[in-house]
């Protein structure tokens, strides 16, 4: 097919683009391409991407998928409405051998034209950001804004940043190489050389419903750019941010001259589990998933053929020793704990304090007034309904709401959960969170606390001393993992201390948080998110070992 959109086209627009984003991943320093405030798209954006998300509800969206054999959708929006989108649904029998047929071309593109086309297409993307926000919040429960930011600018760049990693990775090695070996009086040994990254195979992206874009981008990206095909399978409840990236994808490729089936679409028909059966198929060999620590371990048990990079589940602490700013702590604890309803992998969950109570800037503050001051604070946060709506948005499925509500009978309530009605959205499930009193000096091998309790649900656990905080958080990190660590002392010394259980644990730590920074939230191109060293997930996004077993490179010698 000829190509509208030509090499040199692409570089001139986008190589620019790469190159910030390869200093950036260098230096860790802040830098992103896409905006974050939605009047950076200009006047008609926020109408026109509402308009577009309309236009869609009630379609089917059909993608000229090969193997089509049916449809399928039912996506219920968490704050009421029905989508009614329709999707293609693929007879992997037939999709996957034309997925391969245009890897061979894309392969012999080279890792700078794929970079190039990844950006062209996170670019296109990022021109529909609004649309995009829509579909993320309407999916996934996040508040308009959240899901603007983190479904859109923030996934942009967790999808840029592992092209960049890509590309850095594939081109270590030189293309050529002409080799001679010298012996002595004889002529000299002499070979040319080429070194080809060559991709793995299929991959498979199983998307999450709570962060489709965020947490799908980064694997999607990191193969396509890599040179494999990618099948990604959305989440049944949040298909609509990933069927509109694939259509977006496909576009692009066609007009670069390649196979649109490089990126395809697989959605599931309701109580299908078309996860499993694809991820064991013989033509996968990458997987990227994001969710419960039960699946995430049968695919790591199961699907041997394939490389596999998992994020599940984990136990999130935060250590209070000392603070030399403590109405700081509070307002940055009360956030962390209240946005999206909790329901982010970041979020904490255990709040470690010392029973004989903190050194604060406040005076000494016991165990019961930290926990009262926080849930003070918690609620001062969101007493306004309004404002509690922007940052809670809605309760992504029943299983949250449930854990939610059980919360309250596993011990004392410090901060009962109240609900609140969004005018907008009367069938929206919005809660504020609950946090529960429990003691660790209570021996209990099924404590609360040592599980993950995903959802607006916290535990204020008491501990002797900061020593036995730090032995229970190590225990934790250990045994169920963490994506993240979040501490407050004022001592150099208990600093230390915590800084080595994380070292050690292999957990990523944020040392007293008290402005508009939170340990939830993390920056592309300079915040790795996860690390790979622990059970909460085998892999980090992003860095090179994200990227560089997604394909193997392959040499030719000649005769020179």
């Amino acid at each position: 097919m000829a190509a509208e959109l030509t090499v040199p086209q692409l570089s001139a627009q986008h190589r620019p683009t790469l190159d910030q984003a390869l200093s950036a991943i260098r230096s860790r320093a802040y830098w992103s391409p896409h905006p974050e405030h939605p009047k950076a798209y200009g006047e008609s954006a926020p109408a026109d991407g509402l308009a577009a998300f309309e236009a869609l509800r009630g379609t089917r969206l059909d993608l000229g998928q090969p193997g089509t054999d049916g449809w399928a959708g039912g996506e219920v929006s968490p704050y009421g409405p029905e989508l009614g989108v329709e999707y293609p649904h693929a007879d992997p029998d037939v999709l996957l051998p034309a997925m391969r047929a245009g890897m061979g071309a894309w392969r012999d593109a080279g890792p700078e034209t794929r970079a190039l086309v990844c950006i062209e297409i996170l670019s296109r993307i990022s021109a529909r950001t609004h649309e995009f926000a829509h579909a993320v919040m309407h999916t996934s429960g996040q508040a308009f804004m959240m899901a603007f930011q983190a479904g859109g600018p923030h996934a942009q760049d967790r999808g840029l940043e592992a092209v960049a990693y890509a590309y850095e990775e594939q081109t270590r090695v030189p293309g050529r190489a002409d080799w001679s070996k010298p012996q002595g009086k004889r002529d000299p040994l002499e070979i040319g050389k080429s070194f080809t990254a060559v991709p793995r195979g299929i991959a498979l992206m199983i998307g999450c419903n709570t962060f489709p874009t965020w947490n799908g981008y980064p694997g999607l990206f990191a193969s396509l750019a890599t040179g494999n095909a990618v099948l990604v399978k959305p989440h049944p409840r949040a298909v609509l941010p990933l069927a509109l990236t694939v259509r977006v994808a496909r576009e692009v490729l066609a007009e670069a001259g390649f196979d649109p089936n490089l990126v395809a679409l697989a959605v599931e028909r309701p109580g299908e589990g078309i996860a499993k059966t694809l991820a064991v198929r013989p033509e996968i060999k990458l997987i990227d998933y994001t969710g419960s620590t039960e699946f995430g371990d049968w695919l790591e048990a199961n699907a041997r053929q394939a490389q596999v990079y998992t994020e599940k589940a984990g136990v999130n602490t935060v250590v209070l020793d000392s603070t030399d700013d403590y109405k700081g702590m509070l307002s940055n604890l009360a956030f962390s704990l209240s946005l999206y309803s909790g329901q982010m992998c970041t979020t904490p969950q255990n709040l470690l304090i010392p029973r004989e109570g903190i050194a604060t800037d406040a005076g000494h503050k016991t165990y019961d007034e930290v926990v009262a001051d926080l849930a003070a604070s918690v609620g001062g946060l969101l007493g306004d309904d309004a404002r509690a709506n922007a940052l809670l948005g809605a309760l992504v499925n029943p299983d949250v709401r449930a854990r939610l509500e059980a919360a309250a009978s596993l011990g004392e309530v410090a901060l009962a959960s109240r609900e609140i009605v969004n005018p907008e959205f009367p069938d929206a499930v919005v809660r504020t969170p609950v946090m529960v009193k429990l003691d660790a000096a209570k021996p209990d091998p099924d404590a609360a606390y040592l599980s993950e309790c995903f959802g607006p649900v916290s535990f204020a656990v008491a501990v002797d001393s900061t020593a036995d905080a730090l032995d229970l958080l190590r225990r934790t990190v250990r045994e169920k993992g963490a994506m993240t660590v979040g501490a407050y002392t004022t001592s150099a010394d208990t600093e230390r201390a915590i800084e080595e259980v994380c070292l050690e644990e292999s957990a990523q730590l944020s040392l007293n948080l008290t402005g508009g920074v939170y340990v939830n939230q993390t920056a592309a191109f300079s915040d790795f998110h996860g690390s790979g060293g622990n059970p909460a997930a085998n892999a980090a996004l992003c860095d090179g070992a994200f990227v560089a077993n997604r394909f193997r490179v392959v040499e030719v010698r000649r005769q020179a």
